[in-house]
This record gives C-alpha cells, structure tokens and sequence, in this order.
C-alpha cells in the first residue's frame, strides 16, 4: 500500500477497534473469524475425480469434513462455478453437501457449504464486503473466510457464503415451499443475450422458459410465467406480483458497486422466491466480481466497458432498454424512478461518503492478511492483495485489469453525487404516532414533518406481515397534521388486530425519499397494548445447556408463563409463537393454568408427551407471542442475544419488566441486589453473587445464641452444614467459607436458623 495511505488508513483502522462490536455475529459466517475446514476423501487422486465428476454431471465424491475440529462424515463434495472452475488450476471452489447421505446432518444449522476461490478478486474484499453492504437493505447471504485443507494440504483461503436454499427462504420469508427461481441460463447467449430477463420471448408455454431458469422448487413454473407476462405486458399492474421495492434495491446496490454480473448485464445470478404475500422477491447472489471487476456489460457493450466507463455507469442506461424489463419497465415509472434513485443515495451516503467502506475494508483487510500470505496457491501476488485496496491491479489493459476499489468508489462517489436525482430530495423528520400503544381497531394518527415536497405517502399494514397500503398524507389541517401549510403532514389508520408497521415515501420533481431510509427492510413499529388477562410471559431460557432438563433428560429451551388472576385460565384455542406472520404456529392442547401458578412450555421442535412447542428459540435474538383465541397478542417480546444458562424475566414476578435474571424454573422470579440482607438484628451478606470456587457469609450481630449454617439446592438437599457457636461480642462480623468448586452450575440457598430466627437467600453458583 502507499505510503500516502498509511496514516489515514491507521486512523480508520484505530476507528474500526473502537467500534467493532457493530459488526460482531456468532454464527458460522462471523466476519470476524477465520473458519478452518478439512476434507479429506480416501482416494489419492481426488482431483482427477472431480475433475471428471464436474465434467459429467457434477455429481458428488464421498468424503469427510472437519469444521473447526468437528468431524462430520459421508458428506458429498463436487466443484462448483462457471467460469471460477478450471481443472487446470489447483484452487477450485467447492460445494459440501453435510447431509448429503445422513438425513439432516448439519453444522451450526448448516446443511451445505458454498467456497468460493476469489479467482477476479486479487483484494479477496469483494465478496464478503458487499454482502455484508446489501443485508443492510434487503435479505442476502451472509459471508466470510476460511483456509480450505484436502487430506492436510492447505488449498488457500476461500469465502464462505451462505447459501440460498430453503433455509435461506425460510429465515427471511418463514416458508420453505412455494415458487423458487435461479436466473440461470443453461448456456449464456451473446452478444446480447436475453438470458434470464424474464422478457416475454420465448413463447406462450411457461415450459418456453425452461432453459433461462432454474425450479429449485417442485412447482412454479406457472407462477414465473405469470410475471413474465405481466410485467411485459401490463407492468402498471406489477405490484400484484413482484415486491418492487425489494426489486429497486438490488437495481440499486447492482449499480452503486458496479456488479455488473448480475441482471443489469447478463442477467443471471439472481434468486426470485414466491413469498406468502404471493410476490416474487429478488435475492441477489455471486458478487466476487462486483466492484468493476467484471465488466462485460452485455446489454450494453458487448466488448467490454473500460474502468473509466465503470466509474461513470450511468443507473438508467436501461431506461428504454426492451432487453431488460424487469429494470425498464419499473423505471419508466416517474414514481419508482425517484424511489430507485433514493434506495442509491442511501447506499452511498450510508457506506461510501461517510467512508465507512474503508474502514470495512481495512479491518477484513487486516483479519486475511496472514492467511492470504499463507495461500500459496492463489491467483495474485500478496502485494497484489494489499494495493488492490487502493489502486488497480493486473496486466496493462482490458478485462485483466482489476480497478481498486478506493480509486473506483471515489471516483463513482463523484459522479453519481452529481446525477440528476441525487440532490434535492425532500427532508422527512419528526415521525410520529398517536396513540404510541393503541388497542385494536382503535384509530391511529401518524404525522411527519417534511420539508421540499410535492407529494408524501404513508405505507401501512395492520400486521407485522401482508401487503402494505397506500394512504396519501396531507398538510391542510384536517388530519390531526396541525395547522394547512406547515409542512406537517397527517394521515388516520386502524389499529391492526395485532401490532402494524409503517414507512413515509414523499417526493418533488426531481427526488423522492423514504423515511427510514431504508424501507421497507427497516420500519417504524406500533406496539399494541396487550390485550389484559392476567396471563404473561414471564420468563424463558434460550440456551439451556445444564440448569434443568425435560422428562426426556434433555436440556431444551422453556417459556414460562404465569397466571395473575385469582381464577383458573383455559388455554385450550390459544397459540404460542416465535413469528410475527404465524400467531398460530403451536397450538395449546386442551391444558389450563391455576391462579397465581406457572407453567412450563419446552421451545423444542420434539413431539414428545407433555407440553412442547414446534419451535425453538435463537440464543442470537427471537420473539414469543402469546395469542389468545381471537388470534390477538396478549403479551409479547422480542429478545436480543441471550447468555448460556441465563434466563430473562419478569421482575417484580408477573407484572414487571424483562430483565436478565439467575434462572427460576417454574418459581417467582428474583434478582441479586448486591446489598446486607437484615433480619431484625443479624445482618448478613453473601458475596460474590453469582460465585465461583467459593462463597464466604459474612455475619454480624450473631448475639449469644448459637445457628447453624446450611448451604442447600434448589430441591432442598442440604449439601454444606456447620453449627456456629454463640459469641459474646455480639458485634463482631464472622465470616464463613464453602468451597464450592465441585458444586454444578445452578442455583442454590444460603439458610441460617436456630430456634429464634430463620433467614435464606438464594445464590447463583458458576463453578
């Protein structure tokens, strides 16, 4: 790298440090972990095989993974990629089937593995640097790094990128089964190509269009036809079909980081997933060229465009392109336009002025560097690697020349700033709703201010799932927007039966802008008041790993609910759940709950006897709902990430807030205040609390009566026990210590008792 950089690249590295918690993820694809994965496979001459495998069919060799020291067996391994795979070259990518012969054998939920090489990429930063741009706006794989080893030989360092299966549809869009299209033509066609355009061309027969598309479902080829056929043919109705903000943003993000092998260009490498609203959504897929490092713009120019050209792509070159609707025939819209300029904005005010993209790549810069070193077999030199950051890498011209990113982004950052359709935008702010917490049905007043508009519009959906309405808003001072021409803007909604989402679009005659910015992937939320019943949720544990197992011995997680009331609560017509658009995912079995009792519920997939829900809960942030038989929330959270054996509650028990507390299994709920507990004269304090190795109690005011010291668990098994004598220096603090080092993990009570006086407090010990 220059010397020009350093200092500036330090400080955002020194920046990077200070606020690296945003970017932290426990998962497989944490980008800030280096996964190690071995294959190993009995045949010495596993590449030849491949090789041939990937020639005739693609089909899979049998062989072993080890991820990070976990041995999974009989998983099936073949090379993947179109022009990233040659057999000539010892660094291919890889696709690892984990259940490929065990049903559901899997990694951290994991079923299979996509590596990608980094063949165009002599930075190794494209990949997983706009992935990690794009899940800001809409859903796309998560991504990092890891060195890739066949039978102990260390292949290189790979990306690795989730993949986008059934899984993938059901995290984002809770379905697994309906329509799902790959853009993928069997053969690409150029120049100019149509590809996977979804150009009404190639027939009045949905099978036409077999050879353009892949079905990675069991049906949907009617679905597809479909919108090939409205969007050619009557795009104004288009929204029926198509989620066409999703759609904007990947137009968006395809253009801000010129990747151009995407749908702009050769149109491929794009998902389209039938949610249960019946919409396609676009899900973008295969960025290791995606900063200008491809550039043969088919539909644009068949020989190639220079990185000059790159930097000043133009977003609507396809304006009254016939070869592109699926961009075209939204854009022509005055209105979707503005909101596709806008979604652009964004991504560079948010990533690109601010230089935060720097700072990203740095840090991943920083985090490969040892191992890029240690690739022996990759594509480009280590100092083709570090100036690549910078500045443009490869031979003296054409497609072999890779720009740096820094050079291109500023570059682009200028041009695009200064597009017409980029300034001027309206100004949203002081959103606001009353009431903040309303009750079903009842109306809802939802005001903005906004500044520099023609024109704003309130999206709304009574659920947290569904289509959202168009509601125009308006500043004439009948509706509860203040007084007509203050530039307050106001609109009346229903109340959903349940809590209901929100976004502001407002434009002028140049600009359009969400309000948030990021709509309609980030909303504004109304939280219902809870329907009151006396019935809460009053704790879970997520990650149960040893305080209590089920009737089958195993650790799972658990809700806790607990009845207020004075009288007995039928459950039978009531629903527990963990989604927002499925209230009534498990369903109560003919049970009920007694005045001021508890009950257990276990959150673990298993049909087993007893009350067990068909769900589970993410130790990495979940929701619960209860649902009452009208199919109304009657209480509710959501959850961020939760600690091993640590639950989260209610305090004061049943009517309080949540708060993290020491785990009370089917018992009122408490917390370790930290203070002397005092019962008439005799003080006592325990500490630490939580413990390890030991706890000492220390004792004042023992007065002339001897007690005796007990240390009990939750079932009452008395486990410590010591007389302590009386002392005539009544005010002396006697301190005792149990070694609690063979004690298991749980919670326990310190009791103190002779026949005058009994005091207990509960201790949580960490041993």
């Amino acid at each position: 790298m220059e010397q020009k950089y350093f200092h500036k690249y330090l400080l955002l590295f020194f920046l990077y440090i200070f606020t690296s918690n945003v970017y932290c993820q426990d998962n497989f694809y944490d980008i800030n972990t280096v996964r190690e994965i071995r294959i190993e496979f009995e045949e010495d001459n596993w590449d030849e095989i491949l090789d041939s495998l990937f020639l005739n069919g693609n089909d899979r060799l049998l062989g072993k993974v080890i991820i990070d020291g976990t041995e999974l067996d009989s998983v099936g391994i073949r090379y993947k990629g179109y022009s990233s795979c040659d057999l000539g070259r010892p660094k291919n990518p890889f696709n690892i089937k984990l259940d490929y012969i065990i049903d559901n054998q899997s990694y951290s939920g994991i079923n299979k593995i996509k590596l990608s090489n980094a063949i165009d990429d002599p930075s190794f930063l494209r990949e997983v640097l706009s992935y990690e741009i794009i899940r800001k706006y809409m859903p796309a794989s998560e991504a990092n790094f890891a060195n890739v080893y066949v039978n102990d030989e260390l292949q290189g360092l790979y990306t690795n990128v989730e993949s986008v299966n059934k899984d993938f549809t059901f995290k984002h869009f809770s379905s697994r089964e309906n329509t799902f299209i790959k853009g993928e033509p069997e053969e690409l066609e150029f120049p100019f190509g149509k590809n996977a355009n979804l150009e009404y061309c190639h027939g009045i027969d949905s099978l036409d269009y077999i050879p353009y598309y892949k079905l990675e479902s069991d049906y949907g080829w009617s679905n597809l036809f479909e919108l090939i056929q409205i969007l050619n043919e009557t795009p104004e109705n288009i929204e029926q079909t198509l989620n066409v903000n999703r759609t904007l943003w990947m137009h968006a993000t395809n253009y801000v980081l010129a990747n151009l092998d995407s749908y702009i260009a050769y149109s491929q490498n794009y998902y389209l997933y039938l949610d249960n609203n019946n919409r396609f959504n676009p899900i973008i897929w295969d960025l290791n060229m995606s900063f200008g490092s491809f550039r043969n713009s088919d539909a644009i120019n068949y020989f190639g465009l220079s990185i000059n050209q790159v930097k000043e792509l133009d977003p609507l070159q396809h304006l009254n392109s016939s070869h592109r609707p699926l961009i075209s025939n939204l854009i022509q819209n005055e209105t979707y336009r503005k909101m596709f300029l806008a979604n652009m904005l964004t991504i560079l005010d948010e990533n690109f002025s601010n230089d935060e993209y720097k700072i990203r790549c740095l840090a991943i810069q920083n985090l490969i560097n040892i191992h890029v070193q240690n690739d022996t077999n990759k594509f480009y030199s280590y100092e083709d690697f570090l100036n690549n950051l910078e500045s443009e890498v490869g031979g003296t011209g054409g497609m072999g020349v890779f720009p740096g990113i820094v050079d291109l982004m500023e570059a682009r950052l200028e041009y695009l700033m200064n597009f017409t359709g980029f300034q001027s935008a309206p100004n949203i702010s002081i959103v606001t709703h009353l009431p903040a917490n309303p009750i079903s049905g009842e109306t809802i007043s939802i005001t903005s201010e906004v500044e520099n508009a023609n024109s704003v519009t309130l999206f709304f959906r009574p659920d947290n799932f569904g289509l959202f309405q168009k509601i125009e808003m308006f500043d004439d001072g009948n509706h509860n927007d203040g007084n007509a021409g203050d530039n307050v803007y106001g609109a009346t909604v229903q109340a959903g039966k349940n809590n209901s989402e929100y976004y502001i679009y407002a434009e002028n005659e140049i600009a359009g802008k969400f309000s948030p910015r990021r709509a309609e992937y980030e909303l504004y939320k109304i939280t219902n008041s809870y329907f009151e019943t006396g019935l809460v949720i009053n704790e879970f544990l997520a990650d149960n790993e040893s305080i209590i197992p089920d009737q089958n011995g195993e650790f799972d997680d658990w809700i806790e609910l607990y009845n207020n009331r004075d009288t007995e609560i039928e459950l039978k017509d009531y629903f527990l759940s963990d989604l927002n658009n499925d209230l009534t995912l498990w369903a109560f079995p003919d049970t009920s709950i007694k005045p001021n009792d508890y009950l257990i519920i276990w959150a673990d997939n298993d049909e087993q006897s007893g009350l067990h829900a068909n769900f589970q809960l993410s130790l990495s942030g979940d929701e619960i709902y209860l649902i009452n038989s009208d199919t109304i929330i009657i209480d509710g959270i959501e959850f961020g990430s939760q600690s091993q054996d640590t639950s989260t509650g209610r305090f004061p028990n049943g009517t309080g807030e949540f708060i993290i507390m020491p785990t009370t299994f089917s018992a009122e709920n408490f917390v370790f205040e930290g203070v002397d507990e005092f019962y008439n004269s005799l003080v006592v304090n325990v500490f630490p609390n939580p413990a390890r190795e030991k706890v000492f109690i220390a004792i004042e005011n023992i007065g002339n009566d001897s007690f005796e010291l007990q240390l009990m668990n939750i079932e009452g098994c008395i486990l410590y026990s010591k007389n302590i004598p009386k002392n005539n220096n009544s005010s002396l603090k006697q301190i005792e210590e149990i070694d609690i080092s063979n004690f298991s993990k749980g919670i326990y009570i310190i009791k103190i008792q002779n026949n005058k006086l009994l005091f207990t407090k509960k201790i949580l010990i960490l041993s």
